[in-house]
């Protein structure tokens, strides 16, 4: 769902500067203002690639010059179906060369990934310099629509345009795809353990804002009729990708408003007197500013406004009981976890990691049962963090076998694990914070998820509602949430690393006797990380125990928390018991 209110503010007020700018404004500003909204377009391909997916593409205006390339090749040959069906042509375009430049990013991110997005944009100027457009030779200027021909009537077809991509793209950025770009800008290994293809979204990031800048590059060449090399200069990205990073594109209004900066600063420039250069400066300037920061300008103020009203809402709910910390008289502080059943979930055989000559984990066997909670416990450095990056699959070359199911996972990438039903959480949660605790629900289900479910799961860990954003909730509360994704995908097993982090002991108690009800409620079996001796008591069944990467003890709860052995890898001492 759209934010229908805003959008509707959004058409009415394009409606009416299609009405007043034609009528109202002399021609030079009327050309201006094309100029801005075809800047706007090409905006709104910097929105999805750098704002959403947080890939530093520095060659966008090489898309658009392949778009208005084709156009300009369509009007020249007199092809069939008019300006409006060679734009969607020439965005198409765009969209294999979009996907040979994103395949970088597949191995390579960050500065060195700019720095071969950029070389591409060098090679397209050297290759545009040498080549000219279609039909300047011929003089065969572009004709537009005659619905559309004066300037007037064509600055409502660009304004038609970016509409019509705005609402597409709010409308795409509310699917699983477009919600994995965010996921994927904050963490690519959070993204994975969703089951979210990184390959596949990145492309999908290149191919869609490639599409975009192509027909930014055919409304360009319409609105002069004919294009030369300078028009898509690498200095147009580098400005752009300026413009993008400190206002932030990836929202309508941050879009329009790049595309106006973009396209009045040469005139502003140049009505003060000033060299143009100067603007170049000024871009560079406020995108390192934006960098360093960290967030744009127009993505804080959204934020700002979501937050407060998330406030509200929450200041307005009644305060929830607090978990005691004690138990009523006759009630055991720590119910017995039930029993699992005897059929294997995941199964674990022989799994050693070595770096170099240094041994993480040795032959190490686990099992946990279908419909059980199985504890990892050991001290700092005993393993477990790596032996749930192995079994997870981020973790390659290890000896052994991993099965979930009776089905081998040796040779599958994390997502793919993920996908086939084994979910994995992190000691540290990274969740994007432009999120509402919904969205990351619906994105860690990887599946259409009902409002009912989600409800149920956020009262059940006992999260804030729905409608609140990520931001704004505490990192304990986070850890919660992430735990609630995991299990909202409802996989055959669920790795949770250290999910009581950030919680008192009343609240890491209560998350144990939930965990301990997730197997029969949810249907999902768990295997627990802990340190909190009193949350795997009242959540685990079977707890194995790790020391310097060997199993030192493995059975029933009870037994292995009194092992001597046990007491001594976590005290020195086997004379104080654990809890």
């Amino acid at each position: 769902m759209i934010d229908k209110r805003s959008w509707g503010i959004a058409v009415a007020v394009a409606a009416a500067a299609c009405v007043i700018v034609p009528n109202v404004l002399s021609a030079y500003w009327v050309y201006l203002a094309i100029t801005a909204v075809v800047s706007s377009v090409i905006m709104q391909s910097y929105g999805v690639i750098v704002g959403r997916a947080g890939v530093m593409s520095l060659c966008q205006m090489s898309f658009a010059a392949i778009g208005a390339w084709v156009v300009l090749r369509l009007n020249l040959a007199d092809a069939p179906g008019g300006f409006i069906v060679w734009l969607v042509i020439g965005g198409l375009a765009a969209v294999p060369v979009g996907v040979a430049i994103g395949l970088p990013a597949l191995r390579i991110r960050g500065v060195n990934l700019a720095v071969v997005t950029f070389g591409f944009a060098v090679a397209a100027d050297i290759v545009l310099n040498a080549n000219q457009f279609p039909g300047t030779t011929e003089l065969k200027t572009l004709q537009r629509p005659s619905l559309f021909a004066t300037n007037g009537g064509y600055f409502v077809l660009v304004v038609i345009v970016f509409m019509v991509l705005g609402i597409g793209l709010a409308i795409f950025n509310r699917t699983r795809l477009g919600m994995s770009w965010l996921e994927i800008r904050y963490s690519e290994r959070a993204a994975a353990a969703h089951g979210i293809s990184v390959a596949r979204s990145k492309l999908a990031a290149f191919a869609l804002s490639a599409f975009i800048a192509g027909i930014g590059g055919g409304l360009m060449a319409g609105q002069l009729g004919l294009v030369v090399s300078s028009n898509f200069a690498m200095g147009q990205s580098l400005a752009l990708f300026a413009v993008a990073i400190l206002i932030g594109p990836h929202n309508p209004e941050g879009a329009f408003m790049g595309g106006i900066f973009g396209a009045v600063m040469a005139t502003i420039l140049e009505k003060l007197r000033l060299p143009q250069d100067l603007g170049g400066i000024l871009f560079g300037l406020t995108a390192i500013f934006a960098l360093r920061s960290g967030v744009s300008q127009t993505d804080f103020t959204r934020a700002r406004k979501r937050e407060a009203a998330a406030r509200k809402m929450l200041e307005s709910l009644p305060d929830k009981p607090k978990e005691q910390a004690v138990a009523p008289a006759g009630v055991p502080l720590v119910p017995k976890p039930a029993p699992a059943s005897d059929k294997p979930g995941l199964s674990v055989r022989g799994l050693t990691v070595k770096y170099g000559e240094v041994v993480a984990l040795d032959n190490i066997d686990l099992v946990v049962p279908s419909g059980g909670v199985v504890g990892l416990i050991g001290p700092n450095g005993a393993g477990k963090s790596t032996f749930i990056a192995a079994v997870s699959g981020f973790l390659h070359g290890y000896e052994g076998t991993v099965e979930l199911e009776g089905r081998s996972l040796d040779k599958l990438t994390p997502s793919v694990r993920a996908s086939s039903g084994l979910r994995r959480t992190f000691q540290t949660t990274v969740i994007a914070p432009e999120l509402t605790q919904y969205e990351y629900l619906a994105i860690g289900a990887n599946r259409k998820l009902s409002k009912e479910e989600a409800d149920e799961l956020l009262d059940f860990f006992d999260c804030p509602p729905g409608d609140v954003p990520v931001s704004i909730v505490d990192v304990g509360t986070r850890r919660l949430l992430d735990v609630a994704a995991a299990i909202a995908a409802k996989p055959k097993v669920a790795l949770l690393d250290e999910p009581a982090a950030g919680q008192s002991a009343a609240e890491s108690l209560k998350l144990g006797r939930r965990l301990a009800e997730v197997p029969s409620r949810f249907g999902v079996s768990i295997l627990l990380v802990e340190h909190d001796m009193e949350l795997v008591r009242a959540a685990c069944a079977q707890v194995t125990v790790l020391d310097f990467g060997h199993v030192i003890a493995s059975g029933s709860t009870e037994e292995v928390l009194d092992n001597p052995a046990v007491m001594a890898a976590y005290l020195g001492t086997a004379d104080v018991p654990l809890g």
